[in-house]
């Protein structure tokens, strides 16, 4: 049976429950929602299996556009679809910086690492107009809170000043997504964000300029991506821009995400839809050994490139006249 995304428009005739709420501001074909956030910091679900604990996100929303994203499902709740809505109609929490201030001064909070940007790129092309980050990192510094911004976007180093002045006061870090380096399938896929060799420069040039920047491998794309070529061109390509971590992140395909992805799967690979219905078909998650494995491979070729190390026999090859390959 085909996957179809039209039940993902549950919106219905009636206004959006966001407008009864939000200021609404129109930017092209973008629409912004702004709002005043009641709660700044949000625990991550276990089941993302993100090395991070806690959660701050100035946009709920993503102009990237990616096909796979388990945020896709939150639009839903305030009367949206998971769909193009997720893409073009983006909630802004234009108090996040002040409410982050209230909520890290609080004495129940524990100083536990937070990640910037889950439910939307925090650099995506809203930022421009917003500026809400330079705030938010500040907020982080000045309370001594380490913190990571994750993004695929190169206006982080519009803030690149900010996140270094940052690290001489808490671990402020960045970690660019580059889940594989075919660019075919990150045009299927992430055809609002910038190409993987783009966010591989971003990365190296925020190592350049003292922001320590990690790729996360996010997502490898089981029977597509996952084949030890392509997992070696991106742990290599990792390598080459200074990263000085990699985590890989298996395809998670939460309800919202999951309609999405599989439309296009079925459009480009439609001989994978039988097996990925039997990988996901009880889960939005591959079976742990599955994603055991990748994590195993990745880490070899992580020491192999010595990704992580301080003093490495492998010497990147990247320069500032010559851009990054992808392959």
């Amino acid at each position: 049976m085909p996957w179809d995304a039209l039940p993902l428009l549950d919106g219905g005739p009636q206004r959006p429950r966001i407008e009864r709420q939000a200021v609404t501001r129109e930017f092209g074909g973008l629409t912004c929602y702004e709002v005043a956030a009641r709660v700044a910091l949000e625990r991550v679900p276990a089941a993302m299996e993100l090395p991070f604990g806690w959660a701050a996100s100035p946009y709920r929303g993503c102009q990237a556009g990616c096909r796979y994203c388990a945020a896709r499902r939150g639009h839903r709740y305030l009367g949206l679809d998971a769909g193009d809505d997720f893409d073009s109609r983006v909630v802004v929490k234009t108090n996040l910086a002040d409410r982050l201030r209230r909520e890290l001064a609080s004495p129940r909070w524990q100083g536990e690492p937070v990640a910037l940007g889950l439910t939307g790129d925090c650099y995506q092309p809203a930022e421009e107009t917003y500026r809400l980050m330079p705030q938010i990192i500040r907020a982080l510094a000045e309370a001594g809170n380490p913190f990571t911004v994750l993004t695929k976007s190169p206006l982080i180093l519009r803030d690149a000043p900010e996140l270094r002045e940052a690290g001489k006061l808490t671990r402020a870090r960045a970690a660019v997504s580059v889940g594989f380096v075919d660019e075919k399938i990150r045009r299927g896929l992430e055809p609002g964000a910038a190409g993987a060799q783009r966010r591989l420069e971003v990365c190296a040039a925020l190592n350049d300029d003292g922001v320590p920047c990690e790729v996360l491998m996010a997502p490898i794309l089981p029977l597509i991506t996952d084949s030890s070529d392509h997992l070696r061109a991106t742990v290599r390509r990792a390598a080459e821009a200074g990263a000085v971590a990699v985590t890989p992140v298996v395809l998670r395909l939460p309800p919202g995400a999951r309609e999405w992805f599989m439309a296009w799967l079925e459009r480009e690979h439609p001989g994978l839809v039988p097996r990925y219905a039997a990988l996901y078909g009880k889960s939005p998650t591959a079976p742990p050994e599955y994603r055991a494995g990748i994590a195993a491979q990745v880490a070899v070729l992580a020491e192999t490139y010595g990704i992580g190390r301080s003093a490495r026999g492998w010497k990147r090859r990247r320069s500032p006249a010559r851009q990054l390959s992808l392959v």
